[in-house]
């Protein structure tokens, strides 16, 4: 069975994700990190960077996924999709379509088949 080429584009969109999730990162670093004067203000910025790391992580491990016709990706790209819903107006269009397309039986019988 050949990759459907939607998948193609949802992995891209999960790698831009990532690249979002990094450029946060460095901006806190840049940023926010050398002005804050007090321990809880660090911490908050840390949780915040766990959490982009977290996100981009979760990001290129469904986009790589989904290129390797993996169970795992199709589920990491649901939940990525899930959370894109927040980013409104374009994450909350491609994630609501992302998720329609990734639960459709057709694609789930290409991810079972292990790609063909």
């Amino acid at each position: 069975m050949r990759r459907p080429d939607l998948l193609v584009l949802i992995a891209i969109w999960e790698f831009l994700g990532a690249a979002g999730g990094l450029i946060g990162i460095v901006a806190i670093a840049i940023f926010a990190l050398p002005y804050t004067w007090g321990a809880g203000s660090v911490f908050a910025l840390t949780i915040a960077i766990v959490a982009l790391a977290g996100y981009a992580g979760v990001s290129v491990a469904g986009g790589i996924g989904l290129l390797m016709a993996k169970e795992w990706g199709r589920m990491l790209s649901i939940a990525n999709a899930a959370l894109s819903v927040f980013w409104v107006p374009v994450g909350t269009v491609i994630g609501i379509l992302a998720i329609i397309y990734l639960t459709k039986p057709e694609t789930r019988e290409y991810f079972t088949a292990g790609g063909g």
